[in-house]
C-alpha cells in the first residue's frame, strides 16, 4: 500500500497507520472480492506474499481463506509494518504464519517459489509497474497465481482537484512533481494483454463502488489516509501552508461531493486482475 519515493519527496510520504485505517471496511472490500476469484493454490501449505501489505489488516485475512498459509507481508514503510507485526504478526488459528518483512515493490524479487502473490491497492504507486510483472510471474509455482487490484479513479475530482490545486500558482514550487497522475494505472485490457502474454490465464474486470461516507468533510478524511499522504508529507515543515492547502482542497471537494440525506456518496472505481501461471 505503501509508496516509494516521489521527486519531490526523497524518503517517499509518511504513512499514518490509524488515519488509513479509519475507513478500513470500505477498503477491505475490494480485496475480498479480489480473493473471491482466485482459485486454488497448488502448494499445502501455500506461500502466500502480500506486496504492500500497509497495517496488514486485510493480510490477515489471507489466514482466514487458506488457514494453513505462510504469508509474509511486505511495505516499505516501518509505520506500516509496525502496525502489522503488532497487531497481526505471528501463529495464526489455523496453523499458519503471518511475517511482514521490509520491501519496496520497484526492487522486490521473489527469492523462493509463492503459490500466490497478492498486492491490493499497492501498484498505483509503482511507475512503470507492469514492467515488473515478469519477475513477479517467474517467482511463482506452476499452477501459481498473481492478483492485484488498483484504484481507476484517477479522474475523479477526489484526485483531479487535488492535482489542479498542486499545479496552481500559489503550490507549484512546494508540491511539482509530488502528486501521481492520471496514468498511474494502465487500462484493463491493456493488463489483460500484458497478463496473457507471459502465459498465464488472466481474468481482468473493473467495478465501480459507491461508498456512503459519514461525518464531517468525509472524503477528504478518506484521502488523507492515502493520496493526500504525498502533500502531507511535502508540507509537514509548514503546519500554516498544510493548512491553507487542506482549506483550499476542502472547499473544492465539498462542491464536488455534497453530502446528501443520508451520507455523502463517494463513487470509487477499482480495477482487478487474477492471472494463474501455466503448470
Amino acid at each position: 500500500m505503501s509508496a516509494p519515493a516521489s521527486p519531490a519527496s526523497p524518503t517517499g510520504p509518511v504513512w499514518d497507520p490509524a488515519q488509513y485505517l479509519r475507513h478500513a471496511g470500505h477498503r477491505a472490500r475490494p480485496f475480498t472480492d479480489l480473493l473471491a476469484r482466485v482459485p486454488g493454490l497448488p502448494g499445502d501449505p501455500p506461500r502466500i506474499a502480500d506486496l504492500g501489505c500497509g497495517a496488514g489488516n486485510v493480510t490477515a485475512l489471507l489466514a482466514d481463506r487458506w488457514p494453513t498459509a505462510r504469508v509474509t507481508g511486505y511495505d516499505n514503510s516501518p509505520e506500516m509494518l509496525d502496525a502489522a507485526r503488532t497487531g497481526h504478526g505471528g501463529p495464526t488459528p489455523g496453523g499458519g504464519r503471518l511475517d511482514f518483512a521490509p520491501a519496496d515493490a520497484r526492487t522486490w524479487t521473489p527469492d523462493r517459489p509463492y503459490d500466490l502473490i497478492v498486492s491490493n491497492a499497492t501498484l498505483q504507486w509503482v511507475p512503470g509497474h507492469a514492467d515488473r510483472f515478469p519477475d513477479w510471474i517467474a517467482g511463482l509455482a506452476p499452477g501459481g497465481t498473481f492478483a492485484f487490484q488498483v484504484p481507476g479513479n484517477f479522474d475523479a475530482p477526489s484526485h483531479s482537484l487535488m492535482r489542479d490545486l498542486a499545479a496552481s500558482p500559489r503550490w507549484r514550487a512546494r508540491l511539482g512533481g509530488v502528486l501521481r497522475h492520471a496514468g498511474a494505472v494502465l487500462r484493463p485490457e491493456a493488463y489483460l494483454e500484458r497478463l496473457a502474454g507471459l502465459g498465464c490465464t488472466a481474468d481482468v474486470w473493473e467495478t465501480t463502488y459507491v461508498h456512503l461516507l459519514t461525518g464531517e468533510d468525509p472524503v477528504l478524511d478518506w484521502v488523507r489516509g492515502t493520496g493526500l499522504r504525498p502533500v502531507l508529507t511535502a508540507l509537514a515543515d509548514d503546519p500554516g501552508a498544510r493548512d491553507a492547502f487542506l482549506e483550499e482542497y476542502r472547499t473544492a471537494l465539498r462542491a464536488a461531493y455534497p453530502t446528501g440525506p443520508h451520507g455523502t456518496p463517494f463513487p470509487f472505481r477499482r480495477i482487478f486482475a487474477v492471472a494463474v501461471k501455466e503448470v
